[in-house]
């Protein structure tokens, strides 16, 4: 998860639209003119080589938090790393959704087709190809080989249900009867009382040599 995270980061896949949004021609141009300055085809191709690769990432940053947030139930279920494993799995979970909630995928794959429909219009106007050994794919469902929506609710079925079905919280923290937990805090009195007692011992015992 931290992996594709620091190569979505690394990419900067959001400063490259910016750049290609700030050459788009504005709505509000004069309509005098007749012509207009568009992007040239070496940045249409990196913009949608990145989107391509966004895309990529995206699905496999799904792909892990969910197969992650699992592992980290199952963890609970077994009393293993209880803290971490609860703090992991609700990351995980609130990525997760935040990303499907706001469509960044779908948003993504919109954004390629229309990128892919101007590169074809400039490529006809003047090719200066850029990227070379590569052939933009026309239909990005087949380049992700995955159905979007389907995989979102395939995992989304996955986590709600481990989530229902293993009910960990009941299971870490039982019920405790009443006479155990007087016991038990009887028990943490005496602990302290104990622990109190000999810190004047412990205190004067040498554990080793200062270090400054």
């Amino acid at each position: 998860v931290e992996q594709c995270l620091k190569r979505l980061w690394k990419m900067n896949l959001v400063g490259c639209l910016e750049t290609l949004v700030e050459v788009i021609p504005k709505k509000n141009a004069s309509k005098a003119h007749t012509e207009y300055l568009v992007p040239g085809q070496p940045m249409l191709e990196t913009v949608a080589l990145k989107v391509l690769g966004g895309c990529k990432l995206i699905l496999r940053l799904l792909d892990c938090c969910c197969k992650a947030f699992l592992l980290s139930v199952k963890h609970l279920c077994s009393r293993e790393f209880i803290l971490l494993n609860t703090v992991a799995s609700g990351l995980l979970s609130r990525l997760w959704f935040v990303i499907q909630y706001r469509c960044v995928l779908q948003t993504l794959t919109s954004l390629y087709d229309a990128l892919s429909t101007v590169l074809h219009l400039v490529s006809e106007t003047q090719q200066t190809p850029y990227i070379q050994g590569f052939t933009f794919p026309s239909d990005i469902g087949n380049f992700l080989g995955v159905n979007i929506s389907s995989e979102a609710k395939k995992q989304k079925a996955q986590m709600l249900t481990t989530r229902k079905s293993t009910s960990w919280m009941k299971k870490l923290f039982p019920a405790m009867p009443e006479a155990v937990s007087k016991v038990g805090k009887m028990r943490k009195s005496e602990t302290c009382i104990s622990a109190v007692k000999n810190h004047s011992i412990l205190c004067a015992v040498d554990i080793g040599e200062t270090v400054v």
